[in-house]
Protein backbone atom coordinates (compact mmCIF):
# COMPACT_ATOMS: atom_id res chain seq x y z
CA UNK A 1 0.00 0.00 0.00
CA UNK A 2 1.35 3.44 -0.97
CA UNK A 3 0.45 6.08 1.61
CA UNK A 4 -0.33 9.46 0.06
CA UNK A 5 -1.69 10.90 3.31
CA UNK A 6 0.33 13.53 5.21
CA UNK A 7 1.98 11.04 7.56
CA UNK A 8 2.64 8.40 8.56
CA UNK A 9 4.58 7.70 5.39
CA UNK A 10 5.47 4.65 3.35
CA UNK A 11 8.78 3.49 4.82
CA UNK A 12 11.88 2.38 3.00
CA UNK A 13 12.87 -1.23 3.59
CA UNK A 14 16.02 0.04 5.27
CA UNK A 15 14.07 1.99 7.89
CA UNK A 16 11.58 -0.84 8.33
CA UNK A 17 14.38 -3.34 8.97
CA UNK A 18 15.90 -1.02 11.59
CA UNK A 19 12.89 -1.73 13.80
CA UNK A 20 14.24 -5.26 14.25
CA UNK A 21 17.25 -4.01 16.18
CA UNK A 22 17.68 -5.64 19.62
CA UNK A 23 15.45 -4.69 22.52
CA UNK A 24 17.20 -1.95 24.46
CA UNK A 25 16.85 -0.61 27.99
CA UNK A 26 16.47 3.15 27.95
CA UNK A 27 18.73 3.50 31.01
CA UNK A 28 21.75 1.91 29.35
CA UNK A 29 24.57 3.84 27.61
CA UNK A 30 23.65 2.23 24.29
CA UNK A 31 20.34 4.07 24.31
CA UNK A 32 21.99 7.37 25.13
CA UNK A 33 24.37 6.84 22.19
CA UNK A 34 21.27 6.39 20.03
CA UNK A 35 19.64 9.50 21.50
CA UNK A 36 22.79 11.59 21.00
CA UNK A 37 23.10 10.55 17.35
CA UNK A 38 19.48 11.46 16.65
CA UNK A 39 19.77 14.87 18.33
CA UNK A 40 22.93 15.68 16.38
CA UNK A 41 21.37 14.44 13.16
CA UNK A 42 18.32 16.65 13.59
CA UNK A 43 20.48 19.76 14.02
CA UNK A 44 22.46 18.75 10.93
CA UNK A 45 19.32 18.84 8.75
CA UNK A 46 19.60 22.65 8.72
CA UNK A 47 23.31 22.86 9.66
CA UNK A 48 22.54 24.33 13.08
CA UNK A 49 25.15 25.26 15.65
CA UNK A 50 24.69 23.05 18.75
CA UNK A 51 26.01 25.91 20.87
CA UNK A 52 22.92 27.94 19.93
CA UNK A 53 20.28 25.28 19.25
CA UNK A 54 19.07 22.14 21.00
CA UNK A 55 17.10 19.25 19.53
CA UNK A 56 14.73 18.02 22.24
CA UNK A 57 13.15 14.60 21.73
CA UNK A 58 9.84 13.37 23.12
CA UNK A 59 7.64 10.33 22.69
CA UNK A 60 4.44 11.35 20.95
CA UNK A 61 3.05 12.55 17.65
CA UNK A 62 3.89 15.89 16.06
CA UNK A 63 1.11 17.47 18.09
CA UNK A 64 3.00 16.50 21.25
CA UNK A 65 5.97 18.56 20.07
CA UNK A 66 3.76 21.56 19.25
CA UNK A 67 2.04 21.18 22.61
CA UNK A 68 5.39 21.09 24.42
CA UNK A 69 6.61 24.18 22.56
CA UNK A 70 3.44 26.16 23.20
CA UNK A 71 3.20 25.15 26.86
CA UNK A 72 6.85 25.83 27.65
CA UNK A 73 8.28 28.75 25.71
CA UNK A 74 5.86 31.66 26.32
CA UNK A 75 6.84 33.15 29.70
CA UNK A 76 4.28 34.01 32.39
CA UNK A 77 3.81 37.58 31.16
CA UNK A 78 3.63 36.48 27.52
CA UNK A 79 0.86 37.34 25.10
CA UNK A 80 0.77 35.17 21.99
CA UNK A 81 -0.68 36.10 18.62
CA UNK A 82 -1.69 32.87 16.87
CA UNK A 83 -1.88 32.95 13.09
CA UNK A 84 -4.93 30.77 12.50
CA UNK A 85 -5.60 29.89 8.87
CA UNK A 86 -6.44 26.22 9.18
CA UNK A 87 -6.96 23.26 11.48
CA UNK A 88 -3.46 23.37 12.94
CA UNK A 89 -3.57 27.08 13.66
CA UNK A 90 -6.82 26.41 15.51
CA UNK A 91 -5.03 23.70 17.46
CA UNK A 92 -2.33 26.12 18.68
CA UNK A 93 -5.05 28.53 19.78
CA UNK A 94 -6.65 25.73 21.79
CA UNK A 95 -3.31 24.94 23.41
CA UNK A 96 -2.89 28.52 24.59
CA UNK A 97 -6.37 28.42 26.06
CA UNK A 98 -5.70 25.05 27.72
CA UNK A 99 -2.62 26.38 29.52
CA UNK A 100 -4.09 29.77 30.42
CA UNK A 101 -1.63 31.64 28.20
CA UNK A 102 -2.83 35.11 27.21
CA UNK A 103 -3.40 35.05 23.47
CA UNK A 104 -5.38 36.28 20.51
CA UNK A 105 -6.10 34.43 17.29
CA UNK A 106 -5.75 36.24 13.99
CA UNK A 107 -8.20 34.16 12.00
CA UNK A 108 -8.09 34.15 8.24
CA UNK A 109 -10.02 32.32 5.57
CA UNK A 110 -8.63 28.86 4.98
CA UNK A 111 -8.47 29.35 1.24
CA UNK A 112 -6.52 32.62 1.40
CA UNK A 113 -2.94 33.41 2.36
CA UNK A 114 -2.42 35.01 5.77
CA UNK A 115 -2.73 38.79 5.63
CA UNK A 116 0.79 40.02 6.40
CA UNK A 117 -0.45 43.59 6.79
CA UNK A 118 -2.85 42.50 9.53
CA UNK A 119 -0.03 40.63 11.26
CA UNK A 120 2.15 43.74 11.05
CA UNK A 121 -0.61 45.89 12.54
CA UNK A 122 -1.20 43.50 15.44
CA UNK A 123 2.50 43.15 16.24
CA UNK A 124 2.95 46.91 15.88
CA UNK A 125 0.53 47.43 18.75
CA UNK A 126 3.26 46.30 21.15
CA UNK A 127 0.87 43.97 22.97
CA UNK A 128 2.46 40.68 21.90
CA UNK A 129 5.60 38.84 22.94
CA UNK A 130 5.23 35.82 20.65
CA UNK A 131 3.80 34.93 17.24
CA UNK A 132 2.79 31.30 16.63
CA UNK A 133 2.38 30.14 13.04
CA UNK A 134 2.02 26.94 11.04
CA UNK A 135 4.65 26.76 8.31
CA UNK A 136 2.86 24.23 6.12
CA UNK A 137 -0.88 24.20 6.78
CA UNK A 138 -1.85 20.77 5.48
CA UNK A 139 -5.52 21.75 5.67
CA UNK A 140 -5.01 23.26 2.21
CA UNK A 141 -1.35 22.57 1.40
CA UNK A 142 -0.46 26.24 1.75
CA UNK A 143 3.12 27.18 2.62
CA UNK A 144 3.30 30.23 4.89
CA UNK A 145 5.88 32.92 4.15
CA UNK A 146 8.00 32.46 7.27
CA UNK A 147 10.63 34.96 6.13
CA UNK A 148 8.10 37.81 6.16
CA UNK A 149 6.78 36.76 9.56
CA UNK A 150 10.27 36.44 11.02
CA UNK A 151 11.14 39.89 9.69
CA UNK A 152 8.07 41.43 11.33
CA UNK A 153 8.84 39.64 14.60
CA UNK A 154 12.39 40.95 14.53
CA UNK A 155 11.14 44.48 13.87
CA UNK A 156 8.80 44.40 16.86
CA UNK A 157 10.86 42.35 19.31
CA UNK A 158 8.56 39.33 19.13
CA UNK A 159 9.62 35.67 19.27
CA UNK A 160 8.42 33.33 16.53
CA UNK A 161 7.17 29.83 17.38
CA UNK A 162 6.69 27.57 14.36
CA UNK A 163 4.69 24.41 13.80
CA UNK A 164 7.00 22.78 11.26
CA UNK A 165 5.52 19.32 11.67
CA UNK A 166 4.93 18.76 7.95
CA UNK A 167 7.68 20.96 6.53
CA UNK A 168 10.81 20.21 8.59
CA UNK A 169 13.35 18.43 6.43
CA UNK A 170 11.94 19.44 3.05
CA UNK A 171 11.01 23.13 3.00
CA UNK A 172 13.32 26.06 3.72
CA UNK A 173 13.41 27.41 7.28
CA UNK A 174 15.76 30.30 7.99
CA UNK A 175 17.14 29.47 11.40
CA UNK A 176 19.45 32.49 11.19
CA UNK A 177 16.45 34.81 11.74
CA UNK A 178 17.03 36.26 15.24
CA UNK A 179 13.32 36.18 16.06
CA UNK A 180 12.93 32.45 15.45
CA UNK A 181 12.78 30.79 18.86
CA UNK A 182 11.65 27.24 18.10
CA UNK A 183 10.31 24.82 15.49
CA UNK A 184 8.26 21.74 16.42
CA UNK A 185 8.33 18.72 14.13
CA UNK A 186 8.13 14.93 13.96
CA UNK A 187 9.91 11.84 12.70
CA UNK A 188 7.21 10.37 10.51
CA UNK A 189 6.75 13.02 7.86
CA UNK A 190 9.50 14.56 5.72
CA UNK A 191 12.24 12.64 7.54
CA UNK A 192 10.58 9.28 6.72
CA UNK A 193 10.81 7.82 10.21
CA UNK A 194 8.07 5.97 12.07
CA UNK A 195 5.34 7.41 14.32
CA UNK A 196 6.14 7.77 18.00
CA UNK A 197 8.99 10.29 18.19
CA UNK A 198 8.67 14.06 17.79
CA UNK A 199 10.97 16.92 18.68
CA UNK A 200 11.41 20.65 19.17
CA UNK A 201 14.40 22.50 17.75
CA UNK A 202 14.77 25.37 20.22
CA UNK A 203 17.22 28.17 20.82
CA UNK A 204 19.12 27.51 24.01
CA UNK A 205 18.39 31.08 25.08
CA UNK A 206 14.65 30.36 24.80
CA UNK A 207 15.01 27.12 26.77
CA UNK A 208 16.75 29.02 29.55
CA UNK A 209 13.56 31.05 30.05
CA UNK A 210 11.08 28.20 29.58
CA UNK A 211 8.12 27.71 31.89
CA UNK A 212 6.91 24.42 33.39
CA UNK A 213 3.18 24.25 32.64
CA UNK A 214 3.02 20.56 31.75
CA UNK A 215 4.51 17.48 33.38
CA UNK A 216 5.22 14.94 30.64
CA UNK A 217 6.01 17.49 27.93
CA UNK A 218 8.10 19.87 30.04
CA UNK A 219 10.49 21.04 27.33
CA UNK A 220 13.18 22.46 29.61
CA UNK A 221 13.36 19.30 31.69
CA UNK A 222 13.53 17.10 28.60
CA UNK A 223 16.31 19.26 27.18
CA UNK A 224 18.27 19.34 30.42
CA UNK A 225 18.18 15.58 30.97
CA UNK A 226 19.00 14.76 27.35
CA UNK A 227 22.05 17.00 27.58
CA UNK A 228 23.08 14.86 30.57
CA UNK A 229 22.57 11.61 28.57
CA UNK A 230 19.43 10.87 30.50
CA UNK A 231 15.67 10.75 29.97
CA UNK A 232 12.80 11.33 32.42
CA UNK A 233 10.50 8.61 31.07
CA UNK A 234 10.49 5.51 28.88
CA UNK A 235 10.83 6.66 25.26
CA UNK A 236 9.66 4.81 22.16
CA UNK A 237 12.97 3.00 21.73
CA UNK A 238 12.22 1.25 18.44
CA UNK A 239 10.84 4.45 16.95
CA UNK A 240 14.22 5.97 17.87
CA UNK A 241 15.93 3.19 15.92
CA UNK A 242 13.74 4.10 12.96
CA UNK A 243 14.51 7.81 13.19
CA UNK A 244 18.24 7.21 13.44
CA UNK A 245 18.18 5.08 10.31
CA UNK A 246 15.92 7.56 8.51
CA UNK A 247 18.35 10.39 9.30
CA UNK A 248 21.28 8.33 8.03
CA UNK A 249 19.38 7.60 4.84
CA UNK A 250 18.34 11.24 4.52
CA UNK A 251 21.95 12.39 4.75
CA UNK A 252 23.20 9.79 2.25
CA UNK A 253 20.48 10.79 -0.24
CA UNK A 254 21.64 14.41 -0.26
CA UNK A 255 19.84 16.06 2.64
CA UNK A 256 17.18 18.74 2.49
CA UNK A 257 17.95 20.05 -0.97
CA UNK A 258 17.65 16.58 -2.49
CA UNK A 259 14.47 15.82 -0.59
CA UNK A 260 12.88 19.10 -1.67
CA UNK A 261 13.76 18.37 -5.30
CA UNK A 262 12.39 14.85 -5.03
CA UNK A 263 9.09 16.02 -3.58
CA UNK A 264 8.82 18.86 -6.09
CA UNK A 265 9.24 16.46 -9.02
CA UNK A 266 6.65 14.04 -7.67
CA UNK A 267 4.20 16.84 -6.80
CA UNK A 268 4.60 18.26 -10.30
CA UNK A 269 3.95 14.83 -11.79
CA UNK A 270 0.76 14.51 -9.75
CA UNK A 271 -0.43 17.97 -10.71
CA UNK A 272 0.17 17.59 -14.43
CA UNK A 273 -1.31 14.10 -14.51
CA UNK A 274 -4.48 15.14 -12.72
CA UNK A 275 -4.78 18.28 -14.87
CA UNK A 276 -4.98 16.05 -17.93
CA UNK A 277 -8.04 14.49 -16.30
CA UNK A 278 -9.62 17.88 -15.66
CA UNK A 279 -8.76 17.77 -11.94
CA UNK A 280 -7.36 21.13 -10.84
CA UNK A 281 -5.25 22.01 -7.85
CA UNK A 282 -6.67 24.22 -5.13
CA UNK A 283 -3.64 26.53 -4.97
CA UNK A 284 -1.03 27.67 -7.44
CA UNK A 285 2.27 25.76 -7.16
CA UNK A 286 4.04 28.86 -5.86
CA UNK A 287 1.57 29.06 -2.95
CA UNK A 288 1.85 25.37 -2.10
CA UNK A 289 4.40 23.25 -0.36
CA UNK A 290 6.06 20.43 -2.26
CA UNK A 291 5.01 18.07 0.54
CA UNK A 292 1.23 18.00 0.04
CA UNK A 293 -1.27 19.60 -2.30
CA UNK A 294 -5.04 19.81 -2.33
CA UNK A 295 -7.18 19.13 -5.40
CA UNK A 296 -10.79 19.63 -6.36
CA UNK A 297 -12.79 16.42 -6.49
CA UNK A 298 -13.57 15.21 -10.01
CA UNK A 299 -16.97 16.24 -11.30
CA UNK A 300 -19.61 13.72 -10.21
CA UNK A 301 -17.25 11.80 -7.90
CA UNK A 302 -17.64 11.98 -4.12
CA UNK A 303 -14.62 11.53 -1.89
CA UNK A 304 -15.62 8.09 -0.50
CA UNK A 305 -15.94 6.76 -4.05
CA UNK A 306 -12.53 8.15 -5.05
CA UNK A 307 -10.86 6.99 -1.83
CA UNK A 308 -12.20 3.44 -2.01
CA UNK A 309 -11.39 2.98 -5.69
CA UNK A 310 -7.82 4.19 -5.22
CA UNK A 311 -7.37 2.10 -2.08
CA UNK A 312 -8.42 -0.98 -4.04
CA UNK A 313 -5.55 -0.15 -6.39
CA UNK A 314 -3.07 0.23 -3.54
CA UNK A 315 -3.16 3.96 -2.73
CA UNK A 316 -4.37 5.83 0.36
CA UNK A 317 -5.33 9.47 -0.17
CA UNK A 318 -6.73 12.03 2.29
CA UNK A 319 -9.99 13.96 2.42
CA UNK A 320 -10.25 17.68 2.82
CA UNK A 321 -10.83 18.82 6.41
CA UNK A 322 -14.00 20.29 7.83
CA UNK A 323 -16.39 21.57 5.19
CA UNK A 324 -13.66 21.14 2.58
CA UNK A 325 -14.19 17.36 2.72
CA UNK A 326 -17.11 17.79 0.33
CA UNK A 327 -15.05 19.46 -2.36
CA UNK A 328 -11.37 18.56 -1.94
CA UNK A 329 -8.96 15.67 -1.60
CA UNK A 330 -5.28 15.82 -0.74
CA UNK A 331 -2.19 14.00 -1.97
CA UNK A 332 1.16 13.97 -0.20
CA UNK A 333 4.39 12.91 -1.87
CA UNK A 334 6.34 12.12 1.32
CA UNK A 335 7.81 8.70 1.92
CA UNK A 336 9.22 5.93 -0.24
CA UNK A 337 7.38 6.90 -3.42
CA UNK A 338 8.73 6.64 -6.95
CA UNK A 339 7.63 8.20 -10.27
CA UNK A 340 6.27 4.82 -11.35
CA UNK A 341 3.96 4.86 -8.33
CA UNK A 342 2.59 8.25 -9.38
CA UNK A 343 2.08 7.02 -12.92
CA UNK A 344 -0.01 4.13 -11.56
CA UNK A 345 -1.93 6.57 -9.35
CA UNK A 346 -2.85 8.73 -12.34
CA UNK A 347 -3.93 5.64 -14.26
CA UNK A 348 -6.17 4.68 -11.33
CA UNK A 349 -7.68 8.17 -11.24
CA UNK A 350 -8.32 7.93 -14.96
CA UNK A 351 -10.33 4.76 -14.46
CA UNK A 352 -12.36 6.33 -11.65
CA UNK A 353 -13.11 9.39 -13.77
CA UNK A 354 -13.92 7.30 -16.83
CA UNK A 355 -11.47 9.42 -18.83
Amino acid sequence: MILLNPGPVTLSERVRRSLLNPDLCHREPEFFDLQDEIRSGLLAVYDLDPAQWSAVLMTGSGTAAVDSMMASLPHRQARVLVLDNGVYGERMTQMCAQYGIAHEALRGQWLRAPDVEQVAARLGSGRFTHLAAVHHETTTGRLTDLDSLAGLCGLHGVQLLVDGVSSFGAEGIDFTAPALAAVAATANKCLHGVPGISFVIARRAALDRAESRTFYLDLARLARLQEQRNTPFTPAVHACYGLREALREYREQGGRSARHQRYAALAGQVRSGLAQLGIEGLLRPQESSVVLRAYHLPRGVAYPQLHDALKADGFVIYAGQGDLSRTLFRISTMGEIAPDDIARLIASCRRVCGA
